[in-house]
């Protein structure tokens, strides 16, 4: 039987989502989580493998099991034997062709800003900070000019395996709320330290260091070497992962990041 799951964690905890010697991922977590309640060992394959201190709200992941429990089991269960920061939100039977990785359409992420000359503390660890006024409407001009498919080798991290660094950014935004800033990107997939890289640019287009069309040089580019240093981890979230109907996996719901949800623009 194969089985999919939709699971929420706090990456600040973990090592990253990849299985490390250290045991201390979220893949390793779950894991032993799933394999108690299995009374077998169990191998976990996720849509998006998050870096250190990135979280997940919506982030989907399959194990085959010969194992029969009730669906109720994989969630309940496996809650109990798992960290406090994490927790498994659904369980779905799938076909065997499923793949939570290879059967995705397209992945959104998005990255919590707090702009504001003291660093937070209550949400330390959730939100990325950066304390000089920021320019709103020059980042979004700024963002217009990744949407689409485009050579995104710029903003790809030295150690990215990527087959290919074109991809297709299908949607973004930037919503704020006072001091809060929410950036939303969904692709049909995303290199390396991707996000992070273009959230690096966009708080220099933000500071005014750079213009809106900076970006697009960047880009066109191709080099690495002439974009902005790689942002903090922890304002990034795998927010959703989107797949066709036909897999009957439950939708997302919307997660609030603390007052970024609550009436931004």
């Amino acid at each position: 039987m194969k089985i999919a799951l939709g699971i929420e964690y706090d990456g600040s905890h973990f090592h990253g989502w990849q299985s490390q010697p250290s045991g201390n991922t979220v893949q390793d977590q779950l894991e032993r989580a799933l394999a108690s309640v299995a009374g077998e060992r169990v191998r976990v394959a996720a849509a998006g493998r998050t870096d250190t201190g990135v979280h997940a709200m919506g982030q989907v992941a399959h194990f085959e099991t010969s194992a029969t429990r009730p669906v109720s089991a994989w969630v309940r269960g496996a809650n109990a034997l798992l960290p406090r920061a994490i927790a498994v939100q659904w369980a779905v039977p799938v076909a065997e062709d499923f793949h939570a990785r290879y059967s995705a359409l397209s992945r959104t992420y998005h990255y919590a800003l707090y702009n504001h000359p003291v660093r937070p503390a209550l949400f330390d660890g959730k939100v990325g900070w950066f304390h000089q006024p920021l320019d709103a409407e020059a980042m979004r001009a700024a963002m217009a000019h990744l949407m689409g498919e485009h050579d995104f080798s710029a903003f790809r991290s030295s150690e990215c395996q990527a087959k290919s660094p074109v991809r297709a950014l299908r949607a973004c935004a930037l919503r704020q709320s006072g001091t809060h800033y929410k950036f939303e990107f969904t692709a049909n997939g995303f290199l390396h330290h991707m996000v992070r890289n273009i959230i690096g640019c966009l708080v220099f287009v933000g500071k005014g260091k750079h213009s809106a069309a900076w970006l697009a040089e960047v880009m066109a580019g191709r080099d690495r070497a002439q974009a902005a240093p790689t942002f903090s981890p922890d304002g990034l979230y795998l927010a959703a992962v989107e797949y066709a109907p036909e897999w009957q996996l439950p939708a997302f719901e919307p997660k609030l990041i603390f007052p970024l949800d609550q009436g931004a623009v």
